[in-house]
């Protein structure tokens, strides 16, 4: 067992084929994900992979918060090295690398915590490794910075209209967790809410009549997403309704917006947030002179951003 205090480690691996949607640029969510299994890595280059702590400890690792901003653009045949620092236990710096034109070139800076949530539910505690023990949680809301929010829910209140108390106009999308959004037989994973967000972003441009294939045929412009950040604050489990908002905070140089993700959960009159998510969105033209270059947002667009949902 190798997991000494500041340990780096070093992989390569390549995007998913899933992920090239535009051309062949990889969209943010499989960054995301690459981020994801080179910190899985790091572990199991220590001897205790997710595996191995689950089921010989007792022990569910989970990602509980990611935040990674994207300088460049990432293509599907890309080969990318991935590095990862142990800042102190639990919580990591990632850098992923291309190599363009004989130039290593930085394509995201991340940073990632990390948590071990004890699985009594369907294993015994068994003995926790010295080496972890910093990590270990009772619940997955022990190990988060995010802040416990609770709205409460009058008799005959409407979930979407009381999530909308706060922030008129949001754009509000109820969602089932299916079993593949989960992990250990149980709760909703932090890569299951970075699929949240993709989802909500589309759903919510849709809604405002800037839908991503429309903008793509009529304009040429393509999603870039410079920044995201998605963290878990408390378990949301298998088959639960999950209660997302997204809204525009803000418009910045008109060149892209600002937006945030919050997800809850009803138990009994409370919605309990579960996650929590930012995202820095722009456009790039997708052909023609200029392609790869951001691109203006006019007043119409933006408009359409700031506006109420129909």
């Amino acid at each position: 067992m190798t997991l000494a205090a500041g340990r780096r480690s070093v992989v390569r691996c390549r995007p998913r084929y899933e992920g090239c949607n535009i051309g062949t640029w990889i969209g943010f969510k499989h960054f995301m994900l690459l981020v994801e299994e080179a910190v899985l890595d790091w572990f199991r280059d220590g001897g205790l992979g997710p595996g191995c702590l689950y089921h010989e400890h007792g022990l569910g690792l989970e990602v509980v918060d990611s935040s990674v901003q994207l300088p460049a653009l990432l293509d599907v045949d890309d080969e990318v090295e991935a590095e990862v620092v142990e800042d102190r236990p639990g919580r990591f710096t990632v850098t992923l690398r291309v190599t363009r034109d004989g130039v290593d070139t930085p394509v995201l800076r991340g940073r990632v915590a990390v948590a071990l949530v004890r699985e009594t539910r369907l294993l015994p505690g068994g003995p926790v490794p010295a080496p972890v023990e910093p990590l270990v949680v009772g619940d997955l809301s022990d190990a988060t910075a995010a802040a416990p929010v609770r709205l409460p829910l009058g008799p005959g209140d409407d979930v979407a209209a009381a999530l909308r108390r706060d922030v008129p106009g949001a754009f509000v999308w109820s969602w089932r967790a299916p079993y593949f959004a989960c992990h250990f037989s149980d709760r909703v994973q932090h890569s299951g809410f970075v699929r949240a967000l993709e989802e909500v972003v589309d759903r919510f441009l849709a809604d405002r009549g800037l839908s991503i294939g429309r903008l793509l045929a009529e304009r040429a412009w393509i999603p870039v997403v410079s920044r995201a950040r998605v963290q878990l604050a408390a378990a949301a489990h298998m088959e639960e309704t999950i209660h997302t908002v997204f809204a525009v905070e803000d418009v910045l140089k008109r060149s892209a917006y600002d937006a945030r993700m919050e997800c809850f959960v009803r138990r009994g009159d409370v919605l309990v947030r579960c996650a929590t998510g930012r995202i820095l969105h722009g456009y790039a033209r997708a052909r023609g002179d200029g392609a790869g270059s951001l691109v203006e947002l006019d007043d119409a667009t933006i408009a359409a951003l700031s506006r109420a949902s129909r």
